[in-house]
């Protein structure tokens, strides 16, 4: 199958299935002597991990990874780097029942017209388990980033109709954000939405996340096809369940007149706005970088839905198995790995931009 593989200059290609052996990736371009390790990566595994809370599912993977090649002495070779992650907590029986029924709100149907068979075990390669070798590679594109002063954050930022405040707000709290398990920046927003999913008996929900990116140089990102902002759209509409994106002002520009949503010069590469999300043209202006995705509800839950059989026959199922009630808080990294991805590739390709004098 095609479509495995993200980046031009810092390619990663991510394979496995939900219940097969392994989950993983590899990554080709980067650059040779950055200080990489196991653990450097499995720190982001584990932010990923599920069984994180109360909107997570019970499946609980070690999720702990083996470099197998491009590491030598704690240090990058400049070839493959290649990353297994392991599955053991896989129930695959779980799943027995649907292998001649497709699941509402899943892949199941299309990925069967498309290749006229499928892997029905927890959705094979279309689960959100292929996310692991996603944060993975970003986890290594994070340390690359840094070595540039490139930081990276993203939050939840609604579950339900439930918002929490926007960054820069008073109540907006960073260092709240990885220590509620629904990684809203807010306390009072964070026990709200923990209510909201206790409520929802059997159903799921949706919600928002926002990112944010500082430290970002003017200049990356092409001027056509390989817009900044258009190359990070189509990186986040490829995680599963992200239905909608939208960076800085978004559809909001759409209520403003110019003369609001120009974002006026503060002094050299800072703004007095960021309606912008901080990219003209489709480069980046050195401001920071801001977006927002849209995630849908878990599609598997556990009410009764009728469903479509391979026969042509309506049905009555129930989805077993462990899911997630909210899958926005486990996108939260997945959103920061496919940003780190987006802008190491970008920023290795400003390098071939234009001649340099001086040492490269």
């Amino acid at each position: 199958m095609a479509g495995n593989i993200f980046g031009k200059n810092f390619t990663v290609t991510t394979f496995g299935e939900s219940h097969g052996p392994a989950t993983g990736c590899v990554i080709d371009g980067c650059p040779a002597g950055l200080v990489l390790s196991a653990a450097d990566i499995n720190a982001e595994l584990a932010r990923r991990r599920p069984g994180g809370g109360g909107a997570s599912t019970s499946r609980h993977e070690p999720d702990e990874c083996e470099i197998l090649s491009g590491i030598f002495e704690g240090r990058s070779l400049g070839t493959p780097i290649a990353i297994i992650i392991r599955n053991t907590s896989g129930r695959s029986a779980d799943y027995d029942e649907l292998k001649d029924i497709y699941r509402p709100g899943h892949a199941d149907m299309a990925w069967d017209e498309k290749y006229g068979l499928r892997d029905h075990r927890g959705g094979g390669r279309s689960s959100g388990r292929e996310t692991a070798g996603r944060t993975a590679a970003g986890a290594v594109a994070k340390k690359l980033l840094a070595e540039y002063g490139i930081a990276i954050q993203a939050w939840v930022s609604s579950i339900g109709g439930i918002s929490a405040p926007s960054f820069g707000e008073a109540e907006f709290c960073a260092e709240e954000i990885e220590h509620n398990p629904l990684r809203l920046p807010s306390t009072r927003a964070a026990l709200e939405a923990s209510a909201l999913i206790g409520s929802l008996c059997g159903d799921s929900i949706g919600g928002t996340v926002t990112c944010r990116v500082t430290g970002i140089p003017a200049g990356l990102g092409e001027p056509v096809f390989g817009k900044l902002d258009a190359v990070l759209a189509q990186a986040m509409l490829s995680i599963g369940a992200v239905k909608g994106f939208e960076i800085g002002a978004g559809f909001d520009a759409a209520l403003l007149k110019g003369s609001e949503n120009n974002d006026v010069p503060s002094g050299v590469k800072t703004f007095s706005s960021n309606n912008s999300g901080g990219v003209l043209g489709g480069i980046s202006t050195g401001a920071p970088l801001e977006f927002r995705i849209v995630v849908k509800p878990v599609p598997s839950i556990a009410r009764e839905q009728t469903a479509l059989a391979k026969k042509g026959m309506l049905c009555r199922i129930r989805i077993k198995g462990r899911h997630d009630v909210c899958i926005a808080p486990r996108a939260v990294p997945v959103v920061e790995a496919m940003t780190a991805l987006t802008l190491a590739d970008l920023l290795l390709e400003q390098r071939l931009a234009r001649i340099t004098m001086g040492s490269l």
